[in-house]
């Protein structure tokens, strides 16, 4: 397995123009355990297989026991792109003494390192967790606090914590929802999503201010759904106003793109 495995691990890398510092760089270990690993002297942990799969966009399976080089064999390319999650999804999750799962909060200047370290046990495991005993969060699901920076959301402010449920199947998104994204060249972002039909996604802000942009499917490497959020400074009287003003204009934006999709059609 270690032979096939460093050999596409290789192939892989040199698709992508990448050195053996630059690969390790973006998964994390040191440049020699990448020379290890091509080699077949070392075979990657659970975590580090993890993010490799998501970063090639590759499955563990192919990883492992494919011959990537092969003609016609998959490359992680838009069309092997894994949006129901079928392929091993593995989470790291943390548990009290009780064995109920704790919700993992990711702060703002934890983000960086949660987009290059999320699939890492010993990464996640130095992250704060919290539970909470709203009867709204199911025992059943998996739970993640995110730390949001800007005011491209607004009217929810910047340093606000958004309380999140994992999203394993992608294709379950609900257009015009907002969903925290982990990727791979924007980190941990904060937007409302609109799938569409070639492997991209819409990300757009609440605030009419900020772009809406697409990005490939292919790049995402978690999804997470949001539920609510807690926030830590009070809003003044002037403020709410705007609030409700700004979500007004934003809901009557909405059904004004909604009517011209129907004219169209």
């Amino acid at each position: 397995m270690s032979k096939l495995l460093g050999l596409n691990i290789k192939h892989l890398r040199k698709i992508r123009n990448l050195t053996q510092d630059q690969l390790a760089d973006k998964i994390g270990v040191n440049r020699a355990m990448i020379g290890s690993y091509e080699e077949g002297r070392a075979v990657p942990k659970l975590p580090a297989l993890q993010i490799l799969s998501h970063y090639f966009n590759v499955s563990i399976d192919n990883l492992v026991n494919t011959d990537l080089s092969a003609e016609n064999s998959p490359t992680g390319e838009a069309q092997n792109i894994d949006s129901t999650g079928k392929n091993l999804r593995v989470l790291t999750t943390l548990v009290d003494r009780d064995n109920k799962e704790l919700i993992t909060l990711v702060p703002v200047k934890a983000s960086a390192g949660y987009a290059k370290g999320y699939a890492d046990a010993d990464f996640v495991e130095t992250l704060p967790k919290f539970s909470l005993p709203f009867p709204e969060l199911s025992q059943e699901r998996t739970y993640r606090a995110f730390q949001i920076s800007g005011n491209s959301m607004e009217p929810i402010p910047s340093g606000a914590y958004i309380i999140c449920e994992y999203q394993q199947n992608w294709s379950d998104v609900k257009n015009g929802k907002t969903y925290i994204v982990v990727t791979k060249d924007d980190g941990v972002v904060y937007k409302r999503l609109y799938i569409s039909d070639d492997n991209t996604i819409l990300l757009k802000s609440d605030n009419p201010e900020y772009n809406p942009y697409t990005i490939p499917l292919n790049s995402i490497s978690e999804m997470w759904r949001a539920l609510g959020y807690i926030n830590f400074s009070l809003p003044e009287p002037d403020e709410l106003h705007m609030g409700k003003l700004a979500a007004m204009i934003y809901k009557m934006q909405d059904e004004i793109d909604e009517l011209k999709k129907e004219k169209k059609s």
